[in-house]
C-alpha cells in the first residue's frame, strides 16, 4: 500500500505518516526515488488512539429537542464508564435511511474506535448485526445503552418506519403520514377483530 493511501486510511496527513515511517513505528520499502510502500496491514499499525464518540439521532424536526437530552444522557453513561467523549454528533433524518452523512462519516472513519448510541434503533432500524460485525472485525465497536426491547411494539414501530418510507417515495411527505397512519389504524383493527 502507498504510503499515501495508508495516511488516507488512517486519518492522518501524509506529513505524519511519512515522519511514523521515517522513525520505524511502521514499516515500509522505498521504490524509486518518491514512493514508499508500506509492508503492514494499515489497521493494526496505527499508534493513533481511538476515540469515543457520541451519535444521537431523531427522525425529524418536530423531535430536535430530545436530541439534546440524548447527548446528555449518553455522555453521563460514559463518564461512569470512565470513556473519554472526544465528539457528539447530532442528525435528524430516519432510522430506515441508509445514506444519513453524519452516520456514514463516523462508520468511515477509522480514529472512532467506539459509538455509543442510545438504542440500536438510533444507529439504524434493520440490519444493526451487520455493522456491529463489521466494526467489530476492525477492532472498533458500537456500543448499545439500552439494550432493552419491547417485541410486538418494536415489529410495529418497524413496520410503521418502512411503510411510511415507502409512502413517502411514492406519494410525498405529506400524504405519506396520512396513508401510514389510515395503514397501521387498519392493521390494528384486523388484529383486534381476529
Amino acid at each position: 500500500m502507498k504510503l499515501s493511501d495508508y495516511a488516507k486510511q488512517q486519518g492522518v496527513r501524509y506529513e505524519t505518516a511519512w515522519r511514523w515511517f521515517r522513525d520505524g513505528k511502521i514499516q515500509g520499502r522505498r521504490v524509486g526515488a518518491h514512493t514508499i510502500l508500506i509492508d503492514e496491514p494499515a489497521r493494526s499499525a496505527s499508534p493513533v488512539k481511538a476515540a469515543t464518540v457520541v451519535y444521537t439521532r431523531v427522525s425529524s424536526a418536530e423531535n430536535k429537542a430530545n436530541l439534546d437530552s440524548q447527548a446528555e444522557r449518553l455522555v453521563a453513561y460514559c463518564a461512569a464508564r470512565g470513556y473519554q467523549v472526544s465528539k457528539v454528533v447530532k442528525e435528524i433524518g430516519s432510522g430506515v435511511n441508509d445514506n444519513r452523512p453524519k452516520f456514514l462519516a463516523l462508520l468511515a472513519d477509522p480514529n472512532v474506535g467506539r459509538i455509543v448510541i442510545e438504542h440500536k434503533d438510533r444507529g439504524t432500524r434493520f440490519g444493526f448485526r451487520y455493522i456491529e460485525t463489521l466494526l467489530t472485525a476492525y477492532g472498533r465497536e458500537i456500543e448499545v445503552v439500552n439494550q432493552a426491547e419491547n417485541g410486538t411494539e418494536d415489529l410495529l414501530t418497524d413496520l410503521t418506519s418502512i411503510i411510511y418510507s415507502f409512502c413517502a417515495r411514492l406519494y410525498g411527505q405529506r400524504r405519506a403520514k396520512r396513508k401510514t397512519e389510515r395503514i397501521v389504524q387498519e392493521l390494528e383493527a384486523q388484529d383486534a377483530t381476529g
